[in-house]
């Protein structure tokens, strides 16, 4: 059957180690995660209910899972006694499974300068001060979705300060569809990062994102696609058949949008004697809009002689700011080789040859879910406080060789003032009840607040 997941597992092999190192009397460790910096100046939080959700709330500690651990433990560490069979025992039996976890965060959606806590976490029985640090590789994979969400929001205003420019910037919430699925390293980053993609926009064909948002946030239905082609569905009708497969597509849709794969053999002349030729008037005439997608090549040159060749087939007009936009029955999708630097040079060579952005769509693949890793915002979760005997102590990393890894002290909160965000030490707050913005979402093995995708992608949009 399935790999059901372990809670004891969903961490690295060093943590299990963990609980024999720390000073003796030491009851409570309490951790913070941030991004360090890195490609954007701010983060879009998102995901941390999904993670709480799906491998933290509810009892998740069995007896079957202790016992599993203890034996995979004794054969990998070579050691029977690394693994801390009776601190989970103790879980087990005296809190039912539950996790004795207090975790703080900002509100999902929310939009904030990097270098700020994202969420904290702390353990609340003084029993389990090795349970944070055991689960920090768990949490702190919200890098992910977080980073997604947040190359989304850059890549949004791209998008529009192009459509501001030069086009309708009321159609931004469909100008990036998300094409990552099979280029996902698995089905549920899939769905965490599909979801992550429509904070900002609303064109999606990862369907296990749909239903992530539907399990985890309340959202019925947050992305939207259409037909379309793929090579597969219009090679096998032959060279000399391409325009009989592309005519059977506007036939068997004869409504709505429908998109058309265009560069089986030849884009330029597929646009110009099929598209422009034998099937114009079938386009012209549909109820709905026909987009030709060219899927190779260089997409700068080839979109332009595109442009060129459907705007004398179709004809075109001058908008209101001065650039020339195809007959609206007919448009184009971008799907090969966009990510967050190739959508901007596309866009700005279209304006400098006088092409509104509104000709245009783009689809992502790897460039939208899999172009980024832990280090593209330096995300990190740190340790910067713990209690011994009672008293809390600081806690904190300041290599020598690299003040950027440096790491905040003492126990921490977030407020907001007029000079912005800004993570500081719970000390500093007069009324931390009443400032701190980082709000209990998990304790004791519930899920405390639940946010609905409405919500989140409202927040986002409102720092806009």
């Amino acid at each position: 059957g399935p790999l059901e997941p372990n809670i004891i597992f969903n961490t690295d092999s060093y943590k299990p180690s963990h609980h024999l190192q720390r000073p003796k009397g030491t009851t409570r460790a309490f951790y913070f995660h941030e991004s360090r910096g890195g490609a954007f100046d701010e983060t879009v939080f998102f995901g941390l209910q999904a993670e709480l959700k799906r491998y933290f709330a509810g009892p998740v500690v069995t007896q079957d899972k202790i016992d599993e651990a203890d034996e995979l433990f004794a054969a990998h560490f070579q050691n029977p006694n690394i693994f801390n069979r009776a601190g989970w025992q103790l879980l087990l039996d005296d809190l039912g499974g539950y996790l004795p976890l207090e975790i703080r965060a900002i509100p999902e959606g929310t939009v904030m300068p990097v270098k700020n806590a994202l969420f904290t976490t702390v353990n609340t029985d003084p029993r389990f001060e090795w349970l944070p640090g055991y689960l920090e590789t768990p949490l702190v994979r919200n890098w992910y979705p977080t980073t997604v969400a947040s190359q989304g929001r850059v890549m949004r205003a791209d998008i529009l300060r192009y459509l501001e420019e030069t086009g309708t910037p009321e159609d931004i919430d469909f100008k990036l569809h998300d094409f990552g699925a099979r280029g996902s390293t698995s089905l549920e980053a899939a769905g965490i990062g599909g979801a992550a993609h429509l904070v900002h926009f609303k064109g999606s064909d990862t369907l296990e994102a749909l239903r992530v948002l539907r399990r985890y946030y309340h959202e019925r239905m947050a992305g939207f696609s259409i037909p379309a082609a793929e090579h597969s569905t219009i090679t096998p009708w032959g060279r000399k058949g391409e325009v009989e497969g592309l005519r059977n597509l506007l036939t068997v849709f004869p409504t709505g949008l429908v998109a058309g794969i265009s560069d089986s053999y030849d884009i330029f002349e597929c646009c110009r004697n099929i598209w422009g030729g034998a099937l114009r008037e079938q386009v012209l005439n549909r109820e709905g809009v026909t987009i030709i997608r060219p899927d190779s090549g260089d997409p700068v040159m080839v979109l332009l002689e595109v442009l060129k060749i459907l705007g004398e087939r179709f004809g075109l007009t001058e908008n209101g700011k001065g650039y020339k936009v195809i007959n609206p029955k007919v448009r184009i999708i971008q799907g090969d080789g966009i990510d967050r630097f190739s959508d901007v040079v596309i866009l700005e060579a279209l304006k400098r040859a006088d092409w509104s952005a509104d000709n245009l769509g783009f689809g992502s693949g790897g460039g939208l879910l899999q172009k980024l890793d832990r280090d593209t915002m330096k995300f990190a979760m740190k340790c910067s406080a713990v209690e011994i005997d009672g008293v809390w102590h600081d806690v904190y990393k300041d290599p020598v060789t690299d003040p950027g890894k440096r790491s905040k002290k003492g126990l921490l909160a977030l407020r907001r003032d007029e000079a912005g965000y800004r993570t500081d030490r719970v000390e500093r707050f007069a009324d931390l009840d009443r400032d701190n913005l980082l709000a209990p979402v998990f304790r004791n093995g519930q899920v405390l607040v639940d946010q609905t995708f409405a919500d989140i992608r409202a927040r986002a949009l409102l720092a806009a």
